[in-house]
């Protein structure tokens, strides 16, 4: 996965996740990243300073192993939101723990179902609804690709234990 900056044509400065620069590439062209302040689909790639890994951070330290992406909360494999040398806010915790309970609470569970149950939604094969469950990084790309949108549930330090 990389990420990269990203900024709209009215200047908003965002994030995104993708599985390489073609996948940025290829999204991009059929306007599916959004600005997520205004709307926008007209976004380019903003600069932004590399990602260098100090030397305790390299390929088998403990640190490094904390911060490789994991799907053990379920959903998408993702960077967790706090990695082991940087504590996150107990708000956004908080935050974050209610967007997981709303999703539970508002949506159906399907399980390794996911990618089949969310393209026979977007395709009219099945109720509308909202839904989640786990899905493997290609199958999710693969979903993007079609113009299904879906995102990652957050990770929380609970679900690293």
């Amino acid at each position: 996965m990389i990420k990269y900056s990203v900024q709209c044509q009215k200047g908003h400065g965002f994030e995104g996740w993708f599985k390489n620069s073609d996948a940025y590439d290829r999204q991009s062209k059929r306007g599916q990243i959004t600005c997520p302040d205004c709307g926008s689909t007209r976004v380019t790639k903003a600069l932004m300073a590399p990602n260098i890994l100090a030397k305790t951070r390299r390929k088998g330290s403990a640190t490094a192993q904390a911060a490789r992406p994991s799907n053990a909360a379920g959903g998408v494999a993702a960077r967790p939101v706090a990695s082991a040398s940087v504590a996150m806010p107990s708000e956004l915790k908080d935050l974050l723990r209610h967007i997981r309970r709303e999703v539970a609470a508002n949506a159906e569970y399907v399980g390794p179902r996911f990618a089949e149950e969310a393209r026979k939604i977007h395709f009219d094969e099945a109720p509308e609804r909202g839904i989640y469950g786990e899905a493997s990084p290609e199958d999710v790309e693969a979903l993007l690709d079609d113009g299904i949108d879906c995102l990652p549930l957050p990770i929380l330090p609970e679900d690293r234990n």
